[in-house]
């Protein structure tokens, strides 16, 4: 099975929106059966938190249910059984490739924006989802975007490893 990680700060905001959007993306690509997805955060000030309740409500809009969210901290012990682990900014790319206990973990870590191919042009250390906890819900919507835009470079990517489908991972194109 392939394994998905999601990284954030405190796991109650942008890494839980990354984890439902994909794992909605991977089942209607047919792969859901075939990719484990979660998330969590490189800081502990969150553990055990809900998502935030912006988050939240924007979950819920989209038809994506939050509600048995508890926050976790990322442990670089996850490094041995998952294949991606996807940084939702560079701050935490950085700690993350940090963590990393050698250069084959180090490589598992992306930028979530690297795979979206709208942004391809922008330098990496552009390419971050920045933090909406700290404005409004129009924040969380701006950020939710830049997610919902990446999740299908995600999808066919991992098809591809797998050898999945082609047409399947097209159709995962909506977040």
């Amino acid at each position: 099975m392939y394994s998905i990680v999601a990284v954030c700060t405190g796991n109650i905001c942008r890494s839980p929106m990354a984890e439902l959007a994909l794992r909605r993306a991977f089942e209607a690509a047919g792969l859901a059966e075939r990719v484990r997805i979660d998330s969590a955060g490189v800081s502990d000030e969150e553990l055990g938190n809900p998502v935030d309740p912006r988050a939240g409500d924007l979950l819920r809009r989209e038809g994506l249910d939050a509600s048995r969210h508890a926050a976790q901290v990322f442990d670089p012990v996850r490094f041995d059984d998952r294949d991606l682990v996807l940084a939702l900014d560079v701050v935490h790319w950085r700690r993350l490739r940090a963590l990393a206990p050698d250069g084959s973990a180090a490589a598992k870590v992306r930028l979530l924006r690297e795979f979206d191919p709208a942004v391809e042009d922008l330098e990496h250390d552009d390419l971050g989802i920045y933090d909406p906890w700290y404005g409004g819900p129009e924040d969380f919507e701006t950020t939710y975007g830049m997610i919902a835009a990446a999740v299908p470079g995600v999808v066919r990517a991992v098809a591809r490893e797998l050898g999945a489908d082609r047409d399947s991972a097209q159709d995962a194109g909506r977040a």
